[in-house]
């Protein structure tokens, strides 16, 4: 079972602009926040942005994503323009995955240090 997961950052502030939106989408709020990092959570963290603790540039991981499971296509949706009107980028729009499941509906972003998260749901909707 997953405690919490965490994903590098280079700039906080910048993070946050991504994040804040996106995970009030999902029904996240800040729970702690500094310089050097932010958690979100509802009363316990569930995700956290950190600058690297060996104080080395934060880096994305290759074939590495979080999937937020979402309720519904329309979250989905909502997801990926959040995302991109907060400085994410696309990698991979809203749409059907059936090579994963007939009704995997997902879309794909980075978010601006190029971690890739992704929004799925497998509701028929």
């Amino acid at each position: 079972m997953i405690h919490h997961v965490s994903v590098g950052t280079n700039n906080v502030k910048l993070s946050r602009a991504f994040y804040d939106p996106l995970m009030k989408l999902l029904g996240l709020r800040v729970l702690a926040a500094d310089d050097e990092s932010v958690d979100y959570g509802t009363s316990d963290i569930f995700f956290s942005v950190e600058t690297p603790s060996n104080r080395r540039r934060a880096s994305a991981g290759n074939g590495v994503h979080i999937a937020f499971k979402v309720k519904d296509r329309k979250m989905v949706r909502r997801f990926h323009k959040v995302a991109l009107a907060h400085g994410g980028s696309d990698a991979g729009p809203p749409g059907l995955r059936p090579e994963y499941d007939s009704n995997y509906y997902g879309a794909f972003v980075c978010d601006p240090d190029g971690n890739k998260i992704e929004a799925v749901t497998l509701t028929a909707v």
